[in-house]
């Protein structure tokens, strides 16, 4: 009882439901919705409203502490933590996870975009989406950004120091800790019903999200797997979460222990409500336009044909509930499945045609990501609502 008393008050029927199946689950996820990331936090206070803030930050990606000598005790101490490694990660494991996701590269980011972005829409993260405008204003952007991370830290060697799924993972971490002290101090966030702003509970939601049910998710489109690559696959998305500020309490150990988290976490959030229902749409509606498809009928085609998608993996319910239109989904993963498969057989059947699929998918998803002129950004949100602050 004490625990529903001093819990958000959109999560205590949710709670209630939640606490029949996994009760310590349970009570450690809405524990987490009043939680935000002490370390990042602290680091976004010291900085002030400091001119160099943008600055250290920069050097401070780049080359740790010792690269910013004057800026406040906080930023040095964030980036001394996060250049310790912990034991579980091991990097001479993770090529098998690459290899496993460059091979079926397409079908990935078609389950990422079309299922589990839009299932993690369905928790309270839509509020914090939703008032900043950073997904309904800029859909294009962010999914192109989205999709960018998943490539990059599948890249071999994507999570070193000095590589760029590394230095996006940390960059995310504090773009999430400068929103979450934007969306703090705002009269349009509501912390007794909603908790903190990009809670410790939604980051560990999301990264059990983009591993476990995503695995999950392009099996449904008929994507197999080796035990090892899924391992491997399942320990990148943790190093990659642990470097995002998920906090370790939350933080999957393995691809079971991501699925019980997100199923519970699932549980414990109410109803999608309208702020889901435009982000959820928002992202469909965009994926042509990423896609590159510029003739009005065939953005038509695609949107349908991603709206049928989406419905069939993540299920009728929930594509009520977000206002998808209705579609009839028979047959729609087998027939994904049974064409990766055989294009599958085909590329190792003929080893030449495998190898110019590869490098079309590689190209393909490129192409569907976010890579400025200039090189890989640091800049963290100064304004609350996006049309009012620079692009990120």
């Amino acid at each position: 009882m004490n625990e529903i008393n001093g819990m958000p008050g959109e999560y205590r029927e949710g709670f209630v439901k939640a606490r029949l199946l996994d009760v310590e689950q349970a009570e450690r996820y809405t524990l987490h919705t009043r939680v935000g990331d002490s370390l990042a936090d602290s680091l976004i206070d010291g900085l002030g409203n400091d001119p160099r803030g943008q600055e250290w930050i920069r050097r401070g990606i780049e080359g740790g502490p010792h690269a910013i000598p004057d800026a406040p005790a906080e930023v040095r101490e964030f980036f001394a933590a996060i250049e310790e490694v912990p034991e579980w990660w091991r990097p001479e494991e993770a090529l098998a996870g690459c290899q496993g996701f460059h091979r079926h590269a397409v079908m990935f980011l078609i389950a990422f975009v079309g299922a589990v972005l839009i299932e993690g829409f369905c928790t309270l993260i839509s509020k914090s989406f939703s008032i900043t405008g950073r997904i309904v204003d800029q859909g294009v952007r962010r999914l192109k950004q989205n999709n960018r991370q998943l490539i990059e830290i599948f890249m071999p060697g994507g999570l070193e120091r000095q590589s760029d799924g590394w230095k996006l993972s940390v960059r995310i971490r504090l773009v999430h800790a400068q929103v979450r002290s934007l969306l703090s101090r705002s009269e349009e966030w509501d912390t007794e019903a909603w908790g903190t702003p990009l809670s410790a509970a939604h980051m560990g939601y999301a990264t059990a999200s983009f591993s476990g049910l995503l695995l999950k998710r392009v099996g449904m489109l008929g994507v197999q797997l080796s035990k090892e690559e899924r391992e491997s696959f399942m320990m990148i998305w943790r190093y990659s979460g642990h470097l995002m500020g998920v906090a370790p309490e939350m933080l999957f150990r393995d691809e079971g222990d991501a699925l019980r988290i997100q199923r519970i976490g699932h549980l414990c959030e109410p109803p999608p409500g309208l702020e889901s229902c435009q982000l959820a749409n928002s992202l469909l509606q965009a994926a042509p336009i990423v896609a590159g498809f510029d003739k009005p009928g065939q953005r038509r085609q695609l949107v349908k044909l991603m709206y049928r998608t989406s419905r069939a993996l993540i299920g009728d319910e929930m594509a009520n509930q977000l206002g998808f239109p209705p579609a009839n989904t028979f047959g729609t993963l087998a027939l994904i499945s049974m064409g990766n498969k055989a294009d599958q057989f085909l590329q190792r059947m003929l080893p030449a045609i495998g190898r110019w699929r590869r490098t079309s998918q590689f190209r393909q998803m490129l192409d569907l990501a976010h890579y400025a002129e200039k090189g890989l950004g640091y800049r963290i949100p100064e304004e609350l609502h996006a049309e009012r602050d620079k692009p990120l």
